[in-house]
């Protein structure tokens, strides 16, 4: 089992940055995938990025590619989503979750935080 704590949002203007930690208690393996998901009001949740724990290989959504930066420490057992650039649709709530594979469905993703509030101002 794990559990996952997200933190780091905030309100931003357009343009700016905001830098979002995921801390996992419990069991994280090689095999894991980290990944994070938005949701907006009236939205479904959606994927944004994702990392392979035990080779870091990366993976982001179009609408983000370029923008945001996903990471993970592996020491310390947290994964970081560093948002550049930011847009009013990128408002939302950001969770953390973990899979067993990569996919960017959230229903490969079994566990999950409570995410965390990102609000973008134009």
């Amino acid at each position: 089992q794990v559990q996952l704590a997200e933190s780091g949002g905030g309100s931003v203007q357009a343009g700016g940055s905001l830098r979002l930690s995921c801390a996992a208690s419990g069991s994280v393996f090689s095999s894991h995938v980290m990944g994070w998901f938005r949701q907006g009001s009236r939205k479904d949740r959606e994927f944004v990025a994702a990392v392979r724990w035990g080779t870091g290989l990366t993976y982001y959504a179009d609408s983000v590619t370029g923008r945001f930066t996903i990471s993970r420490d592996k020491a310390e057992k947290k994964v970081y989503l560093q948002m550049e650039s930011l847009r009013p649709e990128d408002a939302g709530r950001y969770f953390c979750a973990r899979a067993n594979s990569y996919d960017t469905s959230p229903t490969a993703y079994g566990h999950w935080g409570q995410g965390t509030q990102v609000t973008v101002s134009s």
